[in-house]
């Protein structure tokens, strides 16, 4: 995880674009990836969408608008200092407490 936020910092870096790198415009940029995923599965039934791997072309744009999502993660947790994976376990042990198995 820490090369990734590396190669995406050394590359944003490389192309002057650490100013524009701010909390609030990574998570607006995070935001519109989100939404371009959302978007490939906008009017699919429940079962095109769980087929959505098996077309090439589909595959492919789920791929990268989900590499789009992560990589615009990494970075805002970068700018941030949030270590993601701690984050992630501290919320799942916050929810296996709220929400305890039956």
């Amino acid at each position: 995880m820490a090369g990734l936020q590396r190669r995406l910092a050394d590359f944003a870096a490389a192309r002057g674009w650490e100013p524009y790198h701010t909390p609030k415009n990574l998570a607006v940029a995070l935001s519109v990836e989100a939404a371009e995923l959302v978007e490939i599965f906008q009017w699919m039934t429940p079962e095109e969408s769980a087929a959505v791997m098996s077309d090439a072309s589909s595959a492919h744009r789920v791929r990268d608008e989900a590499a789009d999502v992560l990589a615009y993660l990494l970075q805002f947790c970068e700018v941030l200092g949030v270590d993601v994976l701690a984050a992630l376990q501290d919320k799942i042990e916050r929810n296996e407490q709220r929400f305890p198995a039956p």
